[in-house]
């Protein structure tokens, strides 16, 4: 853990010196995250921001010609906190401070270094003074936008026999606005294929609409069609998994024009780490929601042309392998290439409202590059082979 702060303080404090004068930047092959594909292009940084782009002429900063150039990527669904124990097994605490400080400080690390410059994370109260500090420039990491907490039936003094009122939810989504979050994080189903919906619509319709109310956006948490048809109706920003969302709640997501983002990474992570997590007991669920994103969710969604965002709901496992997403929707859900990649640039960006200062690479967007090894538009692994990552005008890899 030393040796990591070490290493992540020399290369923040390289890429400050950076980001305090002109640079340049030669790509090969541009993609500007809005579908254009671009041959030797010139990127000019100052500050924070990109100030021009056009043909390469001159000497560069950096030379990266041979490489693919595009959008720092976003992950719009992380819980950065979350991190295996000494025995390799799912950390449920409690815990010191000062070591889930360290263990959050590290898997933002190794997400920006994977290329994603921008994640939500949704949601502990650590993530807030995390999102902080790197806001500060006092730590390295991706931007971080977060919920802090997580809304359910039982948020408010609610329990089991008598959930909270839909007056006690308004007044507790007022409260997580003023403690500094950037959004609202929902639960309106749980885990299961056909599982009930969990809040009623009432609730629902009372956590989205104080939401819009305060300024805030609310991601919600539906696997089964009930939560997430509920939700659409209620106004809510965007449905995170909706693995097994009917074709008539997609026309719904598609006509109200929500966010959708069904994740695939989180599954895989959890299948292929059986053994670190022994809170799940029956792993059905999970391979019959990869199935079936797979083959109908996310294909009837791009069919919709529903607004489709890149998030993996990286937990212990997948912080730094956030880039695995575009493999399984690309290879498995057979999902073309260049729509995964708006997902994770611009159409993510949207999704956060920050639509006009992210996931795209044009003058007057904040300088947030990734550039890889290969093409991703050829061949999807080219994500697995990062070597150059800025964010806001400041390397933090480059190992071209």
């Amino acid at each position: 853990m030393k040796m990591y702060f070490r290493l992540a303080c020399l290369v923040f404090a390289a890429g400050f010196a950076m980001a305090q004068q002109r640079i340049v930047i030669d790509a090969g092959t541009l993609l500007d995250g809005k579908g254009g594909i671009r041959k030797n292009q010139q990127i000019v940084i100052e500050g924070s921001k990109i100030v021009a782009i056009g043909p390469a002429r001159g000497k560069a900063t950096y030379d990266l010609k041979s490489m693919t150039v595009m959008p720092g990527w976003i992950d719009v669904h992380v819980h950065i906190t979350w991190h295996f124990d000494a025995h390799n097994q799912l950390f449920s605490g409690p815990e010191n401070p000062e070591d889930a400080a360290l263990y959050a400080a590290e898997n933002a690390w190794i997400t920006l270094q994977g290329g994603f410059t921008t994640i939500q994370s949704v949601g502990a109260p650590l993530d807030a003074p995390l999102r902080d500090r790197i806001n500060k420039g006092l730590l390295p990491g991706p931007r971080i936008l977060t919920s802090i907490r997580q809304i359910t039936n039982r948020t408010a003094g609610g329990t089991r026999e008598h959930p909270a009122s839909p007056e006690a939810l308004r007044e507790f989504v007022r409260k997580t606005k003023n403690e500094g979050a950037d959004l609202i994080k929902m639960f309106t189903t749980g885990s299961a294929r056909n599982g009930p919906q969990t809040m009623s619509d009432e609730q629902i319709q009372a956590v989205c609409d104080e939401a819009k109310k305060v300024g805030l956006r609310t991601l919600v948490h539906a696997i089964s069609d009930n939560g997430a048809r509920a939700s659409t109706l209620a106004g809510c920003s965007e449905i995170e998994h909706g693995d097994f969302a009917s074709d008539a709640t997609l026309d719904l997501m598609a006509q109200r024009g929500t966010f959708f983002d069904p994740n695939l990474l989180v599954c895989h992570n959890y299948i292929d780490r059986k053994e670190s997590f022994p809170n799940i007991h029956d792993f059905t669920d999970l391979e019959d929601s990869i199935a079936t994103i797979n083959s109908e969710t996310l294909p009837h969604a791009r069919a919709r042309k529903i607004k489709v965002v890149y998030g993996t709901d990286a937990v212990a496992g997948a912080h730094g392998r956030n880039a695995e997403e575009f493999i399984y929707r690309v290879r498995d859900a057979h999902d073309k290439p260049m729509d995964e990649l708006l997902s994770a640039t611009s159409v993510a960006a949207e999704s956060l409202a920050l639509g006009d200062k992210i996931g795209t690479l044009a003058p007057g967007f904040e300088a947030d590059i990734v550039a890889t090894g290969g093409n991703m538009l050829d061949d999807i692994t080219a994500v697995r082979r990062v070597v150059f990552v800025m964010k806001g005008g400041r390397v933090y890899r480059n190992t071209r």
